[in-house]
């Protein structure tokens, strides 16, 4: 048993959803949303701290972290706890963030997820993003949608991740899960040898720069239906971000290709819910020409028009969403003033902050 496992031991017991250590600070957890003290922890040291990280690191990573000051990868405590695990410099020496990673695979059902969601896994093509802030349940979401397609389809699956947090079985589709750090040493290096693999589907774990982003734009307009995450919390915010990563003289091609192969936005916000716990509110952005005709003539403000006139097929804006959780009293006129883009439309509410 690692020096560090009873502090996990800890966080599981209280339900909370990560671990933070930082050198010179007692560990804190965070529950529903709070960050919290463990009691009866002392500040940690920096040789208790050392203790704690380098005996559940690979020698190779541990080096990489004391040369780069940051690396990510996934412990596995037992079969019944994994983590995902961040270690960091800081100001007072290291520092480092774990999350829990459920080993069930929930199903989209089980999340609450809206059911158009299935149809972006339905797709033979096409390029598909979850969105949202870090915590938003992005992966979580992704590995939902994930497993729809391994239930009801047989597909070749790729997915590349930083670390592989959920393990896909093989049941009705074919997984190779590549980490990167270990497996492949990119991102895009991942890409650049995903067309030698006869891929049916690609999960990209992060498109944060120009070349992972224009190889999933590649791979998705040849065929293949791609999967990624960004960091932007609205449909809008993340087109304009894929835009701007490209040169100035490549961002007419950018937005052709975009046009053409992208097939929906889920961008999603973890709230706190009444009551305790938490609750994924979504906005959802269908591909169709209306859209396409949009991002190839640079009318992005024109979206919103979109998903307000698509409630049919399933769109809808995140704020419409706040709303009706308002309503529900399922949040708080607090939290859905924060969480909306629209502060005016929630300001009513005449909050006390």
């Amino acid at each position: 048993m690692a020096k560090i496992d009873r502090l996990f031991d800890i966080m599981l017991e209280r339900g909370a959803s990560d671990l933070h250590l930082l050198q010179g600070q007692p560990p804190k957890i965070r529950e529903h949303g709070r960050m919290i003290a463990i009691d009866g922890e002392a500040p940690i040291d920096e040789d208790t701290m050392v203790a704690y990280l380098k005996e559940i690191c690979s020698p190779e990573r541990w080096s990489h972290f004391l040369d780069h000051h940051d690396v990510d990868f996934a412990y596995e405590k037992d079969e019944h706890s994994r983590f995902r695990a961040n270690y960091y410099g800081q100001l007072h020496g290291f520092g480092a963030v774990f999350r829990i990673i459920p080993t069930k695979i929930l199903t989209l059902e089980d999340l609450g997820l809206p059911p158009v969601l299935k149809s972006f896994a339905s797709l033979r093509s096409g390029l598909v993003l979850v969105t949202g802030p870090t915590g938003s349940g992005k992966s979580t979401t992704l590995a939902a949608m994930i497993d729809y397609i391994n239930d009801n389809f047989s597909r070749y699956i790729l997915t590349i991740e930083e670390p592989i947090e959920f393990v896909h079985p093989n049941k009705n589709s074919v997984f190779c899960q590549r980490e990167v750090g270990s497996d492949v040493p990119s991102f895009a290096a991942g890409l650049h040898t995903a067309c030698r693999q006869d891929c049916d589907v690609i999960l990209v774990g992060e498109m944060r720069d120009y070349e992972t982003i224009s190889l999933a734009l590649t791979a998705a307009s040849m065929g293949t239906l791609v999967f990624g995450t960004l960091h932007t919390n609205s449909a809008v915010k993340t087109i304009d971000r894929i835009i701007d990563v490209f040169p100035a003289d490549q961002q007419g091609m950018a937005r052709t290709m975009l046009a053409d192969s992208l097939r929906g936005i889920c961008a999603q916000l973890l709230l706190k819910k009444e009551g305790g716990g938490r609750i994924a509110a979504n906005e959802i952005l269908v591909g169709t020409t209306g859209l396409s005709a949009s991002i190839r003539e640079n009318n992005i403000s024109n979206i919103r028009n979109i998903i307000q006139g698509g409630k049919n097929v399933g769109m809808q804006m995140m704020d419409d969403v706040l709303a009706d959780y308002l309503k529900q009293q399922l949040i708080s006129a607090e939290e859905a003033y924060l969480k909306a883009q629209d502060k005016n439309r929630f300001a009513l509410q005449e909050v006390e902050f």
